[in-house]
């Protein structure tokens, strides 16, 4: 019973923590272009990546 006055607050805090973390990437704007990035792989680059000497 001891146990869950530590758990208890830890969690609530743990979850906050969470909480403000997922609320400062949506304001960041890093939900605002979700199928950008699984289209840009279908486009070729402009320029070639330089041949590697072996």
């Amino acid at each position: 019973m001891n146990s869950l006055l530590f758990l208890i607050p830890a969690a609530l805090l743990l979850g906050g923590l969470g909480l403000c973390a997922f609320l400062w990437a949506v304001r960041d704007g890093q939900f605002e272009d979700l199928d950008g990035s699984a289209t840009r792989i279908l486009y070729e680059d402009e320029t070639p990546l330089p041949k590697r000497r072996t």
